[in-house]
């Protein structure tokens, strides 16, 4: 099975997904922090459930991600809805090309595929670098209870007709660090067997003072830190953790 089929498998396994929490979300936010402007930059965008999305709510869209089948799906969709979003093939640690965006957003826990500290460090950058001043940046990221408690030596499995998993959580090598091995079984229905394919994805979190640091070395000031989509600081037990910066006028 090619990734680009697994991308459309993506939205299934999705489906359930909060994506309208995450628009709800962003719309109070920019509205409390009395932020103008509506041209958003989505990265790390996938199949383009939040572009699609946020579109739909009069922002102005362009996605970003690595995956260049994830963004075909993203483009279909775009084109589906008819709707004009721009989609990019690059690195969220390097973005060139771009002008500079109102609101740029990292959803959908995404930040946590990132493999190290330089990683972020440079996305920081790079969204500080393409974001207006007195622009919003929004990111969330799992929490570390999340990735200790939840998902280190969990297995979760799914058994439907046409679709089944395996999915076995193991602790990675860096501190706060998972992998996760999944095994699926898609029904070909033209031979009526089973096709299997495997995926290992790798995530890492940070303590929030942590994430707090490195915004300010890049030049933002953190505006808020929420969790679960509340209005409320991270508890011990907070499994998604919200970060609000804005990029500080330069005079």
């Amino acid at each position: 099975m090619s990734y680009e089929q697994f991308a459309y498998l993506y939205d299934e396994l999705m489906q359930d997904a909060p994506y309208d929490e995450w628009v709800r979300f962003v719309k109070e936010k920019l509205a409390k922090y009395q932020a103008g402007g509506k041209n958003l930059l989505d990265l790390a965008c996938g199949t383009g459930e939040l572009s699609v999305r946020f579109a739909k709510e009069g922002f102005s869209v362009t996605g970003v991600d690595l995956s260049a089948d994830m963004l075909a799906v993203a483009q279909a969709k775009s084109q589906e809805s008819g709707l004009q979003i721009l989609f990019f093939e690059q690195d969220m640690a390097s973005l060139e090309g771009h002008d500079e965006f109102d609101i740029i957003g990292i959803f959908c826990d995404s930040l946590n595929y990132l493999q190290s500290d330089e990683d972020v460090i440079h996305t920081f950058t790079s969204v500080f670098n393409h974001l207006k001043n007195g622009g919003i940046f929004f990111f969330d990221v799992h929490s570390i209870y999340k990735i200790s408690q939840v998902f280190i030596n969990k297995s979760f499995t799914l058994a439907e007709e046409h679709l089944s998993y395996i999915w076995n959580s193991f602790e990675g090598d860096e501190p706060n660090s998972v992998e996760h091995e999944l095994s699926f079984f898609v029904l070909d229905e033209q031979t009526g067997k089973y096709d299997r394919f495997d995926e290992l994805h790798y995530q890492r979190t940070y303590p929030v003072q942590q994430y707090s640091d490195w915004l300010a070395e890049a030049g933002f000031e953190l505006l808020e830190v929420s969790a679960d989509f509340e209005n409320q600081e991270p508890q011990e037990q907070s499994e998604r953790i919200f970060f609000i910066a804005t990029k500080k006028p330069s005079f």
